[in-house]
């Protein structure tokens, strides 16, 4: 009670400030001063913006305006809970209700009880007396009472279970047609029709396949159906909900329930479709530098264009490169104009996703940084045949992060990028074509055997294998004088370092021919003994077939 009657002071106050300025106006022919008339405007304007409807089962009575001590809503309560008080209890008639003369405005009075008090204040904004404001109030208020215990009658609420049970049973037939009549609908269409229908072509291109068409015509009628449902069943629950005085206010609600979402929504796409324009604007001329760039770098592959210093075989991974750079300055551009772009929930789930893609992506960026390293450095290109470590194989494939491998076997080798920028590569192909990798093989002779003799049979065996290059010329070193035998390393040119293990059989097997028709023995691997005799080559034996002296 402290708490109204200090409210009512204040109304009290505001009522008493607001009078002389009247009264004033109407007597005196001299203008208002601008300072009061501008305070008397915010007055006005502060209590019209904070109303609050005073509800009963559902239904709103009327709007009451506050004060920053005593707030529109609280006071709208505060009358709401008098009113259903006051309603609950049948000892009290209707015809009890009338208006009284108060101190601060006009009291609408129960008897004894005050309901509310209507002020000058509340009265001067509505535009009309006091007194006429507090006798609409009380009409209001007393037929609120009258319908809310005649809704409360057992009669009454027996009426209003029957209508909500034949309005539930009623939809449930209502909804159980729609589904037979969906049903019947939808084998009607899967037996008339879809046979029927054939994918669309465009001189021989599919733009629309039959199974997509079939599945967009099951989709409309599936929504039809669903859209019905849904607002035979509203109707049905809305209409039970109103039967009762208690769920009454749920009732009005419900649509606000499933229309606020899509209004929110809507009015959110309204106010996003500049920003919406915008960023379809950048998608379309994104694409278009994309297409272009493409074109370009697709020219310089296939060497219609070419590029000083730049090698054609760059054009791809240049174009990735260039692609991602136009991709992220593309997302800058874009980034103030995405929709949410300014919420915390959007750049909290942006830096989370940077954080995630931070620790759990040093191998995959380190993998595409080597991938691009290992193509610009020219250390190999597809078909070279290359060694990485203990592994030989021919490349097939120079993924941005893995690069494969065939190797002799007929076997698919993965190798990560980042191992093949940390470990030597071998590439046979790279001079291949150009001045030939050498293919070298060994062999141990006795020192009775001349040198003249064995490089001769060395080159012969080299002359008799097809694959190797006669130029440039094959040629033979003494790689050491070992203890028991000298070692011959021949080396052959070949440019086809793919069939390297097929060329090396070869020039084996002319070896060991051409060491068997000439009677000398490999002495690989060494022996331990040794004969009484020193192993000499005389003189006039230096020059045995096949050597022949120098001219």
């Amino acid at each position: 009670m402290k708490r109204i009657n200090f409210c009512l002071g204040i109304l009290m106050i505001l009522g008493a400030m607001a009078w002389p300025l009247q009264s004033h106006a109407d007597s005196s022919s001299e203008e208002i001063p601008a300072d009061q008339s501008s305070d008397a405007s915010m007055q006005a304007d502060f209590l019209s913006a904070h109303t609050e409807p005073v509800v009963l089962d559902g239904i709103t009575l009327f709007r009451v305006r506050g004060i920053s001590t005593f707030p529109a809503e609280a006071r709208a309560d505060e009358i709401a809970d008098r009113i259903k008080t006051l309603a609950a209890d049948k000892n009290i008639p209707v015809d009890t209700f009338k208006l009284a003369k108060h101190d601060l405005g006009t009291a609408i009075m129960a008897g004894d009880q005050m309901v509310m008090l209507v002020v000058e204040p509340d009265a001067r904004i509505e535009g009309v007396k006091a007194e006429l404001l507090a006798s609409i109030h009380l009409k209001s208020i007393k037929t609120a009472i009258s319908r809310y215990r005649a809704d409360r009658d057992p009669g009454s609420l027996l009426r209003a279970s029957a209508y909500a049970l034949a309005a539930l049973l009623l939809c449930a037939l209502i909804l159980y047609g729609l589904f037979r009549i969906y049903r019947a609908l939808d084998v009607k269409l899967r037996r008339y029709y879809r046979t029927r229908l054939d994918d669309l072509e465009i001189e021989g291109f599919k733009v629309l396949q039959a199974e997509h068409m079939w599945a967009a015509l099951r989709g409309a009628l599936g929504a039809v159906h669903g859209l019905v449902a849904l607002t035979v069943a509203y109707l049905a629950l809305s209409f039970a909900l109103r039967q009762f005085p208690v769920t009454r206010g749920a009732a009005a609600g419900l649509l606000d329930v499933l229309v606020s979402p899509l209004v929110v929504m809507g009015s959110g796409l309204l106010e996003m479709i500049p920003d919406l324009v915008f960023l379809a604007i950048l998608m379309i001329l994104t694409r278009f530098v994309l297409k272009t760039l493409k074109l370009f770098f697709g020219a310089v592959e296939q060497g219609a264009v070419t590029v000083s210093g730049f090698d054609a075989e760059w054009g791809t991974p240049t174009y990735r490169i260039v692609r991602l750079l136009v991709i992220a300055f593309a997302l800058v551009v874009a980034y103030p104009y995405i929709p949410g772009s300014n919420s915390g929930a959007f750049k909290g789930i942006s830096l989370f996703i940077g954080v995630i893609f931070s620790i759990g992506s040093s191998s995959f960026v380190s993998n595409i940084i080597a991938g691009y390293a290992m193509t610009y450095r020219r250390a190999f290109k597809l078909g070279d045949r290359i060694q990485v470590g203990d592994v030989l194989g021919d490349v097939t494939s120079i993924r941005m992060q893995v690069t494969h491998l065939r190797s002799p076997k007929n076997e698919e080798i993965i190798i990560p990028n980042s191992t093949l920028l940390t470990t030597h590569v071998v590439n046979y192909s790279k001079l291949a074509k150009t001045e030939g990798v050498i293919l070298h093989t060994s062999v141990g002779i006795g020192y009775e055997t001349p040198w003249r003799q064995v490089e001769a049979m060395l080159l012969m065996a080299a002359e008799r294998t097809p694959s190797v290059l006669r130029s440039p010329e094959p040629f033979v070193l003494q790689k050491s004088l070992g203890d028991f035998a000298i070692n011959y390393e021949l080396n052959a040119y070949c440019d086809r370092p793919s069939e390297m293990n097929r060329i090396y059989t070869e020039l084996h097997r002319n070896i060991l021919d051409a060491f068997n028709e000439y009677g000398v023995a490999i002495m690989t691997p060494a022996y331990e003994g040794d004969t009484e005799q020193p192993k000499l080559v005389p003189r006039d034996q230096w020059y045995t077939a096949p050597a022949k002296p120098a001219e």
